[in-house]
């Protein structure tokens, strides 16, 4: 081949790669700046607190708090061929996420950061906001903290000795790859379990999130660190009181559930079975009604973070930190906004467990469930209207 045939080849080569190089940046993503959510309704949103509040599911105090922990974790450099996206739109970003369960690829649209970018920001603040408020927003597990749970307990629920609510959730997920079975549950649906424990003031004590969407409440309960702990007696758990709230002899503190976990001498289930006599049905309406505040907090969990209202079509790893965010979101909302009535109104799933491997009960913990029921027909116990609840 001569030298001009193979210039002239060389330059055809040429011509062909240039009319198939694609565009660098979409002109789309170019006026992210100019046209962007971010850029055109941050400032506005933040002149309205009504508006903020509902845009973002907290209030502007918060918001900023919020970003002001983690904004280290999440600030990226600038760099020669453009400039970073800032840590405030990348926590607008993600909130607006949780808050309505949107796809990444209609944010893409909306702030004009590819979806690529926006997957990577999720995970980035996920990590930041679990890392860095993990500490604040979880309580320290205290003997003065139990106590004080028991007595608002018993202020609202009139159920003594309580210190926390128990109980599941199954969170939607689109079926993960490779996964056969493991992720279907009895309800027939893929999902993963949310398993979680909540004080009086409807705020989580703990979570424990990932378990197979097929596994049962006390199989996961049984499995985890708390349920080891509280075996282990490290969790600072007050010693049996007899005194307290009118109680003859001294008793323990104890968990609710309800009768998807196994009966102990630290967690309380109700009596099963429908041919019940009435000072059994009375112990049953009134553990429900200490028991409900973890099923209340399930509701204002999905009704403030919407994501929930849809199966969650990402990675394990990454549903598994949303969910974790989101409870931690829930407690630190509710500590410094306080709590909207419409965030209550939810029909909430997955109020019933079942379970197919709850161990016998030992029989301290069915005279310590006796005793309570014998408690709440007592003068000191009983309540003027259980009797027409039952």
């Amino acid at each position: 081949m001569s030298d001009s045939k193979y210039l002239l080849l060389l330059l055809l080569l040429k011509k062909r790669r240039q009319r198939q190089r694609k565009m660098h940046i979409h002109p789309i993503l170019c006026a992210r700046e100019s046209k962007g959510l971010y850029y055109t309704l941050f400032d506005e949103l933040c002149a309205d607190n009504t508006k903020f509040f509902n845009y973002f599911r907290m209030s502007k105090s918060s918001f900023f708090e919020l970003l002001g922990l983690i904004k280290d974790e999440i600030t990226g450099a600038d760099t020669t061929m453009r400039r970073c996206i800032t840590p405030e739109e990348k926590l607008v970003v993600t909130l607006r996420y949780f808050a309505t369960g949107t796809s990444m690829q209609d944010l893409h649209y909306q702030y004009r950061i590819s979806q690529p970018s926006i997957s990577m920001i999720i995970r980035q603040v996920c990590a930041a906001i679990w890392k860095n408020l993990q500490h604040l927003c979880f309580p320290e597990l205290t003997t003065d903290f139990w106590l004080k749970t028991a007595a608002k307990f018993y202020e609202q629920t009139n159920f003594p000795h309580c210190i926390g609510a128990l109980d599941g959730k199954q969170i939607r997920v689109i079926k993960p790859v490779n996964s056969g079975s493991l992720y279907y549950n009895y309800k027939n649906y893929f999902s993963i379990l949310l398993l979680a424990m909540c004080d009086a003031d409807y705020k989580f004590i703990f979570v424990d999130v990932g378990a197979y969407g097929k596994s049962s409440d006390s199989t996961v309960f049984k499995e985890s660190t708390f349920k080891k702990k509280l075996d282990s007696g490290l969790l600072n758990i007050p010693e049996n009181a007899s005194s307290f709230q009118g109680f003859e002899e001294p008793m323990p503190f104890v968990i609710v559930g309800d009768e998807g976990f196994g009966l102990t001498t630290k967690l309380l289930r109700p009596y099963s079975g429908k041919c019940l006599d009435v000072k059994k049905r009375i112990f049953n309406y009134r553990l429900s009604r200490a028991r409900r505040n973890i099923e209340c907090s399930f509701g204002i969990l999905a009704n403030k973070w919407r994501i929930f209202h849809r199966p969650l079509n990402v990675e394990i790893s990454l549903c598994e930190s949303i969910i974790k965010v989101c409870c931690l979101l829930h407690n630190f909302v509710r500590e410094r906004d306080g709590f909207k009535v419409e965030d209550t109104i939810l029909s909430v799933d997955n109020l019933y467990d079942w379970s197919d491997n709850i161990q016998p009960p030992t029989k301290t913990a069915i005279q310590i469930r006796d005793k309570f029921c014998d408690y709440f027909v007592s003068e000191a116990g009983a309540v003027s209207w259980q009797m027409e609840k039952i």
